[in-house]
């Protein structure tokens, strides 16, 4: 029997990789690295500091900062919750309603955000609100967050539920349990890790959007991404960097996090097959 082939052989594989690397993550840790500069110069290095870090926090712009941040926060908790919800509703219809007409249709439709151009969406979500005459503000952001993160977290709960055999319901259906026993009692708990990681995906995809925020918020309103965009455009200071960087660290644990329960509730599963 042929051995499988190991791509990591392959000519020009190690190149490639280390190009691609370079390429995407060089400008994160040019930013981190600047962001602990003592120098208000964004690209003379007078020797590692953490004044623009206490600047973030205590300088003339911190109150700006942190009510933008703050805003992001609850914007990004809400709206992960509450998608999160929707889409595990969404995903428990589809999977296991059985075979109805509009299935295909219907996994077509939750998908379909994913493929449109975001300032597409923006602006239909922008001229939705104003043709319903609904003031602009951290709602308008709320419900527009809420709309285009449930696909996001529909992805990884609809996979796990795909991994969970019927069998376990109907085992419990069989001993006496209702539907919705099942559900609560059984389909639920070996769904957690999936949605667990959806709300995760959600919550960072509404932390880190600019695009249809800076559309639908209403004046004097901002998110994190908006007030580190407004201040840009007056210049790129050293404590923007710092911000930068926090926030980085902030989707690293995240999604760090994603990827470990992922990998504790794959192993997991293998064990439970190999029990079978």
């Amino acid at each position: 029997m042929a051995k499988p082939y190991d791509l990591r052989h392959y000519p020009g594989f190690l190149g490639v990789t280390l190009l691609c690397l370079l390429i995407l993550y060089a400008p994160l840790g040019v930013v981190a690295v600047y962001s602990f500069n003592g120098s208000q110069s964004i690209t003379i290095w007078e020797g590692f500091s953490l004044r623009w870090y206490v600047d973030v926090f205590t300088g003339p712009e911190s109150a700006k900062f942190k009510q933008a941040a703050w805003n992001s926060f609850i914007i990004a908790i809400v709206a992960a919750t509450i998608a999160t919800s929707i889409a595990t509703l969404a995903a428990t219809a589809v999977l296991r309603a059985g075979k109805f007409r509009m299935r295909t249709l219907s996994i077509g439709l939750i998908s379909l955000p994913l493929m449109v151009p975001e300032i597409v969406t923006a602006v239909a979500t922008l001229i939705f609100f104003n043709a319903i005459a609904f003031e602009r503000g951290l709602m308008t952001i709320l419900l527009a967050h809420i709309a285009f993160c449930i696909p996001f977290a529909y992805m990884p709960i609809s996979a796990r539920m795909q991994g969970i055999e019927a069998s376990y319901e109907q085992a419990a259906m069989d001993l006496y349990a209702t539907r919705r026993q099942a559900f609560t009692r059984i389909l639920l708990p070996l769904m957690m890790p999936g949605i667990v990681s959806g709300f995760i995906l959600a919550f960072i995809i509404s932390l880190d959007d600019f695009i249809i925020t800076n559309f639908v918020k209403g004046a004097g309103v901002e998110t994190l991404p908006t007030a580190i965009f407004g201040a840009v455009k007056q210049g790129i200071k050293p404590n923007i960097m710092a911000i930068s960087t926090m926030l980085l660290a902030v989707s690293i644990v995240m999604v760090t996090l994603s990827w470990l329960i992922g990998r504790k509730d794959q192993k997991n599963l293998i064990q439970q097959r190999k029990k079978k």
